[in-house]
């Protein structure tokens, strides 16, 4: 009788690894594990949207029940995968649970300046200036629980490096709250990231102790510092802040105006670090191992392409250290990872499961991910590629096909326009909602940048890398900015051509959750069911002309008082950032924020001190101007003013200074009845992120701390 040799150790990885689909699935329904992470996700949206935090015990027990009441019931499929689901939205929602109870908690920050002694984890360089990030804070004699995020005084060139321990006066502001009721909420951001408050110095650094290196976040700090500061000795300018920004991710330095053609041009995806440069940067290992390993004959004793698919994982892992693990990398990374892992163990990766894993560990440790532009439309370009490329694989290999080079050459552009244009369609609708933007001509602009990133950029950047050790970096870093230069160039130009960036107003809630729905129904069912998903996707699209824009809103200090009458809006501007104007203006599709009219304009009629808003109804909505006059107001149906009010204008409901100061910023409505009113407060209700209700008025109006400035979410794309 013959005996079986043992397995060896990949022999045996992949017979265990052969049954565990069908263990996931609990009876072997592979595509189930697709939905798994969309329902995970569905129970973390439904975490977030409570008004108020839930007992800590809901989410693991609906999971923990309905997972096995699955096991009971395995012989009726239907309800098994329904009850599947289920547990998988109560585990997301019990992600969300833990998440949230291992943050410290919010803290009061001084209203006035503070001296600041903390430990510097981070140093970005800004256009102007320098910004640190500051851990393990004391705030005169009394220890601060979160972190804070400080900009230098432009002249201090006060040599920083992570691990320093520092001391500085400075003026610190709580995390704003959202400029709109609905908008982007920068408080529930910074609370997950860790941050407490930002500020401005007001005196420069002093170092009490050179820091150590100690921990591993700190360690990559450092280094990725110590590479940025030789990426741009090599590479003056912007070419240098962009080579910077592809290499450890640190985007700050980039100039605003070459910030804003890259977004307006659609080339913004090349500087958040995401599954282009991993794919680029395992893939360049991968061929440089092979090359290597049959040069030098090695590949007649050990197997090359399990060896390169080691090393090229490992690289892209050791690359999202250095740029900071964003979510776009963890993805890739992740998915990454399960290619390389079915490669080892002579398997067909599978771009669908690969991607749903992937989703589901960001889900598990980032629950808070899947309510950014980050999540979203990386996930969902990857989504709409895998489908787009399986769908039309029988067009694709009649591509790949052709022979010649003039033909291969067509042929390799027809599918680098074919992904761009998918891939620009997925994150459309999300960059819409998130920045009330769509770029147009994104395909003639990825058709010169992601081949020439693809191609010269990134792999001479690697080099670079490889030969900082050594000091010889600038051979292959000059070179680079060269190529840089050619991306700013393209993205200047696109940037520059009519209507390359039209702006849409702000669509609901439920409008970016119909694209969502429509987006995975087209790119998960099969067959005609799929079609299913266009219902859905359309009816979303659409929301942002469906939904009523408010016809009044106040900002969180009043400074922005905007009404809409039947010429357009109008804004009473005073004293306001050009941060909160612009995130109003762009929450309404506007490029500006118009003036107040000077008389009469439609509906809306100002003199000097007073302005009247009429509704459909013959409601009122009338604005106190800043000024000595004593306006009657107590018959409109809602009264709007920058000042305090302090009563005298009852019954009519007001929104005044302290209106805003307790409930954040307020939108209104024109109803048949009168007017609704709708405050940041109503809508965000009462979370470990949103800052409590204030205790008491302050004494003067003039006493309040400054307007905080408003922070924008990266445009991080796929």
């Amino acid at each position: 009788m013959a005996f079986a040799p043992p397995l060896s150790g990949l022999a045996a990885a992949a017979a265990f690894a052969r049954p565990l689909p069908a263990w996931l699935m609990l009876g072997g329904e592979v595509r189930t594990l697709l939905w798994v992470p969309v329902a995970m996700g569905a129970g973390i949206v439904a975490y977030f949207a409570l008004p108020s935090e839930p007992a800590w015990w809901i989410g693991a027990t609906v999971a923990a029940s309905a997972l096995v009441v699955a096991v009971l019931v395995r012989a009726l499929a239907l309800p098994r995968l329904l009850l599947l689901l289920l547990a998988a939205a109560g585990a997301g929602f019990a992600c969300a649970q833990a998440r949230t109870a291992s943050l410290p908690p919010l803290a009061e920050v001084p209203t006035r300046a503070v001296v600041v002694t903390a430990t510097v984890e981070a140093a970005e360089t800004l256009p102007e200036g320098r910004r640190v990030r500051l851990g393990s804070v004391t705030l005169g004699e009394e220890p601060f629980p979160r972190e804070l995020r400080i900009r230098l005084r432009e002249s201090d060139e006060t040599a920083l490096a992570p691990g320093d321990r520092v001391r500085l006066r400075a003026l610190l502001r709580p995390p704003a709250p959202p400029a709109v009721p609905g908008g982007f909420d920068f408080q529930r951001t910074a609370f997950f990231a860790g941050l407490g408050a930002t500020g401005v110095a007001l005196g420069p650094v002093e170092v009490l102790s050179r820091g150590e290196e100690g921990g591993v976040a700190r360690i990559l700090a450092r280094l990725r510092q110590i590479v940025l500061d030789r990426i741009t000795a090599s590479v003056p300018g912007p070419e240098g802040a962009v080579a910077g920004a592809l290499l450890t991710g640190a985007r700050a330095a980039i100039p605003e105006a070459d910030l804003a053609a890259l977004r307006e041009a659609g080339l913004a995806h090349l500087l958040a670090v995401s599954g282009l440069h991993v794919g680029i940067v395992g893939g360049v290992v991968f061929a440089a191992l092979r090359l290597l390993f049959a040069a030098t004959a090695l590949a007649l004793y050990v197997n090359a392409k399990k060896l390169a698919a080691l090393g090229g994982i490992l690289a892209a892992f050791l690359y999202m250290l250095l740029t900071g693990s964003q979510v776009p990398m963890q993805r890739a990374v992740a998915m990454a990872a399960l290619f390389a892992l079915a490669v080892l163990l002579d398997r067909q990766g599978v771009g669908m499961r690969a991607l749903a894993l992937a989703a589901i560990v960001v889900l598990a440790f980032q629950p808070e991910a899947v309510l950014g532009p980050s999540f979203q439309m990386s996930f969902a370009a990857v989504l709409a590629l895998i489908a787009a490329y399986q769908a039309g694989r029988p067009w694709l290999s009649r591509v790949r096909a052709a022979r010649g080079w003039p033909l291969r050459l067509a042929a390799g552009f027809a599918l680098l326009c074919f992904t761009s244009l998918v891939a620009s369609a997925a994150t459309a609708p999300f960059a819409a909602w998130h920045f009330q933007r769509v770029q147009l001509y994104g395909v003639a602009a990825n058709a010169i940048a992601v081949p020439l990133t693809t191609v010269v950029v990134m792999p001479l950047g690697l080099v670079g890398l490889l030969l900082m050790p050594v000091g010889l970096e600038a051979m292959a870093l000059v070179p680079m900015g060269w190529a840089v230069e050619v991306v700013l160039w393209a993205a200047r130009e696109v940037a520059a051509w009519p209507g390359a960036s039209p702006r849409l107003p702000a669509a609901p809630a439920w409008g970016v959750l119909a694209v969502t729905a429509g987006l995975l129904c087209l790119c998960l069912l099969r067959g005609r069911a799929a079609l299913a998903g266009l219902v859905p996707l359309l009816v979303g699209l659409a929301s942002p002309w469906a939904g009523a824009q408010p016809d009044v809103i106040v900002n969180p200090t009043a400074r922005v008082i905007v009404l809409k009458g039947t010429e357009g809006y109008a804004a009473l501007v005073s004293g306001a950032s050009r941060f909160e104007r612009e995130a109003i203006a762009e929450r309404l599709g506007l490029a500006a924020l118009p003036p107040l009219p000077e008389g009469e304009a439609g509906s809306l009629g100002c003199t000097r001190f007073t302005c009247t808003l009429s509704g459909p109804a013959g409601q009122m909505v009338l604005l106190l101007r800043p000024g000595p006059e004593k306006t009657r107001c107590d018959t409109a149906a809602l009264v709007v003013s920058p000042e305090p009010l302090r009563g005298r204008c009852r019954p009519s409901p007001v929104i005044d200074r302290f209106s805003v100061w307790r409930d954040g910023a307020h939108a209104a409505w024109f109803t048949a009845d009168g007017v609704r009113v709708v405050s940041d407060r109503s809508l965000r209700g009462d979370r470990p992120w949103v800052a409590p209700v204030p205790e008491r008025r302050p004494a003067r109006p003039s006493r309040l701390p400054p307007a905080p400035a408003l922070e924008r979410p990266d445009a991080e794309e796929e």
